[in-house]
């Protein structure tokens, strides 16, 4: 099953539950999904639905930072209940224990001359393949490198 069908089936549960964050989230990850396909102007690949879900969920995230420097504490929660629903679409997030173990396999694989932090943040980004928070990639690539 895609994540568009999963989504299109817990739309449904949701509105027959009158779960309304849920049914809110869900509609708006289905609009976008529908927005991103009319722009490629074809069906969207596993690979395309999942970046649609990536940028919605840093999107909350960025809007939860922006309220809690704004002291606006309420909208935060709303905007982590729906980022909530979206992460449960994406898949599992390796701990920062697990990722630093992979970019150091992936900084053992670069020439000594060759390592630069840009040519690193894209290899341990491929290796990583979504699995991991770009944030705390950086963070991690940052302190490797040192």
């Amino acid at each position: 099953m895609s994540i568009k069908e999963k989504i299109e089936k817990d739309f449904l549960e949701a509105a027959r539950a009158k779960d309304k964050v849920r049914l809110a989230t869900l509609r708006l990850l289905k609009s976008s999904l529908e927005n991103k396909r009319i722009e490629k102007m074809k069906d969207l690949s596993d690979d395309d639905q999942m970046a649609v879900l990536k940028t919605e969920a840093k999107k909350r995230k960025e809007a939860i930072e922006s309220f809690q420097a704004g002291g606006r504490e309420e909208m935060a929660q709303a905007e982590k209940a729906e980022l909530e629903i979206i992460e449960g679409y994406l898949p599992e997030q390796m701990s920062e224990e697990d990722i630093e173990k992979k970019i150091k396999e992936v900084v053992d694989k670069i020439p000594e001359e060759e390592r630069d932090f840009g040519k690193v943040m894209s290899m341990a980004m491929k290796e990583l393949n979504g699995q991991a928070d770009g944030q705390v990639v950086n963070q991690i690539v940052k302190k490797i490198l040192e």
